[in-house]
Order: structure tokens, then C-alpha cells, then sequence
């Protein structure tokens, strides 16, 4: 049995799907797993031992080329696909992009979402076993095992749980490398500000707050970046811990992973590298603006997840004329217990009042 999953991004999302596989092994243990994926986001699946081949995109690029690079270079992919002799497809996207990659792979099985899981309705025309969800499949990862349940009801929840993502030996003496300067009895506490939607990002002087009042508290916090922004961002947090911060250089996904798998805590939005924290066993503090923590959020006792009002919340948009407005919702202090609930941290003396 020869499987093909098709969930091209975006990195929590993935993240997200990964107990897909620990399913479908279960269900048929000698199936071969491949997965399509945008290549930004490949090295996360590369030497996972579920996984036999990751077949890569490289659409930003393709656009850049021009439509007729993007055309041929499409159709390479859809060759190599259809060479592998798929038997089933499994659509964990939804979306168009995926529909077309779904559709053309040559499975005579493909599996998607019915008409109320589906983002683009052009996906419906993809696939031939439409799976409907139900109330108890709202967290995002319940969605994708809906499908992965449809195809293969064989399978067992027994071991969904634990560290999915592979940390590669060579990412953890990197990491190793850049933190051998931070001592063994200093909680090492993960800050990533940044995430893909302006509309999800907590204010930037709650970060400078929470950061000075962890310094307080005896932590040198570190603090991740993935664009020129998040940079400049990181950088007015180092200020305003005195310059008792470390700023992770970008490096590599698969060197990210290391750390968030080394850190003590990982605070962040609903952004990726919180995802990836929780998968490989890192307890974190969420914080959901936009997007609801029920759905998105990580599960289980080891992880904290802050919502604000759900009057904003259910609007699911990239930018918002409200943004100002609804930006400080969730006050610093409500973070600061959330991350003292989960790691003990030294007293602090008299410090500025919080927001």
C-alpha cells in the first residue's frame, strides 16, 4: 500500500498533521508514506522514519520565474507523483493548490474534506471520497485524522501523543554550540514574537515587558525571528532586558527545532515554532488574538493557552482595521502567571507596574 499526503503548509498546520502518520501506521504497518510539501518546509519531514519520500514545491519560486517555468516545473512534479503508483491520496489542505497536485498524482483513492471542511470549493472537484467533519473533529489536527480515519479505520489512537518531529544530531550540536555560554541552572526560555498575520500578534511593548520582567526573575530569554521585522522586533526586546537577552541567529528549521526541543518554555502567538515546541515535548504559553485556542491551540496539561475576547477572535483575518483596539487584550501580567504556572522562576524585586 503506497500513500500519498498532500499538506503543503503552512509550518503550524503541518506540525499539526503529523499524528496523521503515527495513525496510518498503525492502521497497515508496511504502508509507504510520501508526502508533498512547499520545500521551505520540507527539512521538518526529511528523515522522519514514517516518511519514505517528501516530494518538495517550490511555487514562490515558480511565480518569480515566470508562467511558463511554472507550468514545466509543475508538470515535473506531477510525473515523479504519478510515476510512484499511488493507491491512495490523502487531501490534508483542502485548498486549490492541493486540489490540482491531488488530482493529478494518478491515485485512484483521494481523500478530502466534504463540502464543510474544504477552504477553496475547487478542491471538491479533486478528490472522490469527500469525508464530512463533525463537532468532535474541531481542533485542527482532529480534522486531519478525519480523513486519515476515513481512508484507514484500521488505525489506533494509543500513540498519537509524543515528540513527532525529527531533531536531526547535527541541528542539536549547532544549538548546543550557540547556547554554551548560558549556565545549566538558567531556565532557557524561548520568546518568538513574529507570526504570519499582522492581526495575531501581541503588542510589541508586552514583549518588552514580559522579557525585562523574566530578566528580573533570573532568565536570559532567547529570541527567534523569521524575517527583517521580527529582527528589528527582537532587537527592542534585547533593549528592553539591558541587553540580558540572546537573539537566535535564523539558521536553519531543522537547528530551530533543536532549540525549541532544548528550551525549558516557549512563549509565542499562534505561530509555528509554539507548534513545533509542543510536538517535541516543550511546555508553552499561547496567545490567541484572532484565531481560537480551542481549535489551534496545543493540547494537554503542559501547555497554556491565553484567548482574548471572543468577540474578536472568530474573525479569522490577516489585518483589521481594529487591530489597535484589540491589541492589548491579553495583559502582560496574565502571561507572566501563565508562564510561572508552568516554570518556577527566582523572586523578583519591585519592578514597574504592569499593563
Amino acid at each position: 500500500m503506497r500513500v500519498r499526503i498532500v499538506k503543503v503548509s503552512a509550518l503550524g498546520d503541518i506540525v499539526h498533521a503529523l499524528p496523521v502518520l503515527v495513525w496510518l501506521q498503525s492502521a497497515e504497518p508496511v504502508m509507504e508514506i510520501d508526502w508533498l510539501v512547499e520545500e521551505s518546509f520540507a527539512p521538518l519531514l526529511v528523515g522522519h522514519p514514517l516518511i519514505r519520500r517528501v516530494h518538495r514545491l517550490a511555487t514562490k519560486v515558480w511565480r518569480r520565474q515566470g508562467y511558463g517555468q511554472s507550468l514545466r516545473a509543475g508538470w515535473e512534479i506531477v510525473q515523479a507523483l504519478r510515476a510512484e503508483r499511488y493507491d491512495v491520496a490523502l487531501d490534508l489542505q483542502g485548498n486549490s493548490k492541493s486540489g490540482l497536485f491531488t488530482r493529478l498524482c494518478g491515485a485512484p483513492l483521494r481523500y478530502g474534506f466534504a463540502r464543510d471542511g474544504v477552504r477553496e470549493w475547487p478542491n471538491l472537484l479533486a478528490t472522490n471520497r469527500h469525508v464530512p467533519l463533525t463537532e468532535e473533529d474541531f481542533h485542527v489536527t482532529e480534522r486531519s485524522l478525519a480523513v486519515a480515519r476515513a481512508a484507514f479505520p484500521g488505525g489506533s489512537e494509543r500513540s498519537l501523543a509524543g515528540p513527532l518531529p525529527v531533531v536531526p544530531a547535527a541541528a542539536r550540536a549547532v544549538a548546543q554550540h550557540l547556547l554554551e555560554s548560558e549556565t545549566p541552572e538558567t531556565p532557557l526560555v524561548v520568546l518568538h514574537y513574529g507570526t504570519t498575520w499582522t492581526t495575531k500578534l501581541w503588542p510589541l511593548d508586552r514583549w518588552c515587558n514580559l522579557a525585562a520582567a523574566l530578566q528580573r526573575r533570573g532568565v536570559r530569554p532567547v529570541l527567534t525571528w523569521g524575517n527583517d521585522a521580527e529582527l528589528a522586533a527582537a532587537r527592542q526586546i534585547l533593549e528592553a532586558c539591558h541587553g540580558q537577552a540572546v537573539v537566535w541567529p535564523r539558521g536553519t528549521l531543522p537547528e530551530l527545532v533543536a532549540l525549541l526541543a532544548r528550551a525549558d518554555l516557549v512563549v509565542g502567538g499562534d505561530t509555528g515554532p509554539v507548534h513545533i515546541a509542543a510536538a517535541v515535548g516543550t511546555p508553552t504559553v499561547s496567545l490567541y488574538r484572532v484565531t481560537d485556542a480551542r481549535r489551534n491551540g496545543p493540547r494537554g496539561d503542559r501547555h497554556i493557552r491565553l484567548q482574548a475576547p471572543l468577540d474578536c477572535s472568530p474573525c479569522l483575518r490577516k489585518a483589521c482595521d481594529r487591530d489597535a483596539e484589540c491589541g492589548g487584550s491579553i495583559a502582560m501580567a496574565e502571561v507572566l502567571r501563565a508562564v510561572e504556572r508552568l516554570l518556577p522562576l527566582e523572586p523578583a524585586g519591585p519592578s514597574p507596574e504592569m499593563p
